[in-house]
């Protein structure tokens, strides 16, 4: 036998040997204590809890790390500690919510480390406190990272008032969302798979408004209710609220029962580079009191309505829509819609520009610009827009403000390629053609029309 093979053998053989499996892991461990050794044990029916706690405390005091092996551990009521590492063989070493009470808290820790570990709730109801599987409050440094978290009775994650980062996990089978933030201090959320979760995604809320700068990055989020019904409260894929200076970008987001990205009085919101797909409501959608939002180069692939920038009246203002790609959309809601703005490729109503975007098949109107008197200051230019009964909508309603439309690219508007609109009633003919003149608040030249 020549040295190569003989190497290649017997490292086969120390491998699936118990002694080998231990040296061939031990370095990714290195350090940390075996919660086997001292009294965790797997498959046992019983819960666990309060061995699991001891054992966590006894880690923290030295500031050690707590390996979990491969195997089922029933649980219950567990307290992280201040400096709490919980280590395990990702997709063997599972946790198990024993019911009755809270699975995984922590408050004010200084340092909170989750990693391979499948964390499953089994379905069972969590109790009031608790917003969610594993709830943390308070800390300025966590890290979960190749975790599994499904079968929550709420919430999968939950976070309050924390910073740190969320990675390469799989939450699934959530009864609320699939991670739910609060308050954040500066938080990645990035390389996540969030599925099949009952009322959200991922939510990025405060309880009141302020700066909170999360990264929310190339997660992937499908399938996602709305069990508690609503015009948008729920159903979402990843959901701001009240936070400020968020980024999402290059996430792929599809199935969901209301949009694909919501912010809701979220200053400075980016959201680029996502792929939405089969959206319920509308695709990418920022609304009532915000002021800055970039939406650009996203591409949204069947939904009610594509981008929607709105609530002038509430004092949403300040946005760019640009080269997004926006096809084939229903114009079919969740909800009775008397506004009639379901089947709209993009509308926008104060300080925004909307530039270099392609529209496909858009069953109302390729572009809305303003609603009734909410119409301010919007540029809409150089836009490619075919498949839409009107190309380009524009309030001319009493009180309307100032748009300007030029070098838009129109195709087969068997409605009119640009036209104004008093609420929801057509007021003009085709604008594009002839009889701009009536109306001094907008300019139209430079269109081309097909």
């Amino acid at each position: 036998m020549d040295r190569r093979s003989f190497l290649s053998g017997t490292f086969t053989l120390a491998a699936l040997s118990p002694a080998g499996a231990g040296e061939f892991v031990a370095p990714l461990l290195r350090g940390s204590i075996d919660a086997n050794q001292n009294g965790l044990v797997a498959g046992a029916d019983g819960d666990q809890g309060r061995t699991l706690q001891r054992l966590l405390n006894d880690a923290a005091a030295v500031d050690k790390p707590l390996f979990i092996p491969p195997g089922r551990y029933v649980i219950a009521n567990v307290v992280l500690p201040a400096r709490a590492r919980m280590v395990g063989i990702a997709g063997a070493s599972r946790l198990v919510f024993a019911g009755d009470g809270h699975f995984i808290s922590a408050e004010g820790a200084a340092l909170i480390e989750l990693s391979g570990l499948v964390l499953d709730g089994d379905g069972k109801a969590l109790a009031d406190y608790v917003p969610g599987l594993v709830h943390i409050v308070g800390s300025p440094n966590v890290t979960i990272s190749a975790c599994e978290i499904v079968g929550s009775g709420k919430s999968g994650l939950a976070l309050d008032r924390c910073a740190g980062r969320i990675s390469g996990c799989r939450i699934s089978r959530a009864a609320d969302a699939g991670i739910r933030t609060i308050e954040s201090a500066g938080m990645a959320i990035t390389d996540n798979v969030v599925e099949d979760c009952d009322n959200g995604g991922i939510l990025i809320h405060r309880w009141t408004e302020g700066a909170d700068g999360t990264l929310v990055t190339a997660n992937r989020v499908e399938r996602i209710g709305a069990t508690n019904g609503g015009t948008g409260e729920f159903g979402n894929g990843i959901n701001i609220f009240r936070a400020h200076g968020v980024t999402v970008a290059n996430n792929r987001i599809a199935d969901c029962a209301f949009t694909a990205v919501r912010a809701n009085s979220a200053n400075n919101i980016s959201i680029t580079g996502n792929n939405c797909a089969r959206c319920g409501e509308t695709g990418i959608y920022s609304e009532f009191s915000f002021a800055g939002a970039l939406i650009a180069n996203n591409i949204i692939d069947g939904a009610a309505t594509g981008i929607g920038v709105s609530n002038f009246q509430e004092g949403g203002r300040i946005a760019v829509v640009s080269g997004n790609i926006i096809r084939d959309l229903t114009g079919k809601g969740p909800y009775s819609n008397d506004s009639s703005t379901f089947g709209i490729g993009i509308a926008v109503e104060a300080d925004a520009s909307v530039t270099g975007n392609v529209i496909d098949g858009a069953p109302r109107a390729g572009m809305m610009l303003g609603w009734g008197p909410y119409l301010r200051d919007v540029a809409a230019t150089g836009n490619v827009i075919r498949r839409a009964p009107i190309g380009i909508a524009i309030s001319v309603a009493d009180g309307a403000g100032s748009a300007v439309v030029n070098n838009n690219m129109i195709s087969g508007a068997d409605q009119g390629a640009i036209v104004g609109m008093r609420w929801g009633d057509q007021a003009s003919g085709d604008l594009a053609r002839s009889g701009a003149e009536a109306f001094p608040n907008l300019m139209i030249e430079r269109n081309a029309i097909s």
